[in-house]
């Protein structure tokens, strides 16, 4: 456990050297618009930032997350930065950071999104973060897990340590195309706690990068609360689809 973690830890160090090269030599612009950026702007520039369609659930006792994951598993909080429309510009984020190779997006997301929340108590009481887990073949086709990123952006602003406690026990096919229904079935059974006597009384923070039907994250938080039924469960995530 210890060598896996020091080899994600080297991996992240490399991948942010990298980043920063590649950022030195070209100029860095707006992910949502294309525009350069200028001094005191990242990722986006100020107007995009400005625009971007911010959800604003998170201080709702039972908000659009909850009622996705109702009857399955006890939810205490739940947040999620912006609304996620497929047609939108700002899909970019959360797309270049997962498939393109730019992890660093989510991190530093994840960061303004947990400066914007904190103020309100969003993180009073939460022990740890746990980033959902990502099947071992398909981390290692991508390079990274984007929500091991995303967790690291929140623990930058947060202080909050991050647990490792899920793991994808199967490979499942991308969510991307598929119906709430096959959602459902395509997450289901697929991970596990490990050392649940480590989490017991914990209040647990549980972060995806973007919830559509929450199958994937109601998944993770029933592994949670099947393990562990003393813990306490909260979500959170970048993106947030709005289903019709």
């Amino acid at each position: 456990m210890e060598l896996l973690n020091l080899i994600r830890r080297v991996g992240d160090e490399l991948r942010r050297i990298g980043q920063d090269l590649a950022d030195a030599l070209v100029p860095a612009v707006c992910e949502v618009c294309g525009t350069k950026l200028i001094e005191g702007e990242d990722i986006m520039c100020l107007e995009c930032s400005y625009k971007l369609p911010r959800c604003r659930i998170h201080t709702d006792d039972f908000n659009t997350i909850h009622q996705r994951m109702l009857r399955h598993v006890p939810i205490e909080r739940a947040a999620a930065y912006f609304y996620y429309v497929r047609q939108s510009p700002y899909t970019s984020l959360i797309l270049s950071a997962k498939y393109r190779g730019r992890p660093r997006i989510i991190r530093r997301l994840a960061a303004s999104f947990a400066m914007e929340i904190k103020p309100d108590g969003f993180f009073e009481s939460i022990d740890c973060i746990m980033p959902v887990a990502m099947h071992t073949l398909k981390r290692f086709r991508r390079g990274y897990n984007q929500t091991h990123h995303l967790a690291l952006g929140l623990a930058d602003v947060t202080n909050l340590p991050i647990a490792y406690n899920l793991k994808a026990i199967r490979g499942h096919a991308t969510q991307t195309r598929k119906s709430a229904m096959e959602r459902w079935i395509n997450a289901r059974t697929t991970y596990r706690v490990k050392n649940p006597e480590s989490l017991a009384g914990k209040h647990i923070l549980v972060v995806d990068d973007v919830i559509t039907t929450g199958a994937t994250i109601t998944s993770c938080c029933e592994a949670i609360h099947k393990a562990v039924p003393s813990a306490r469960i909260s979500v959170l995530s970048l993106g947030l689809t709005q289903l019709a």
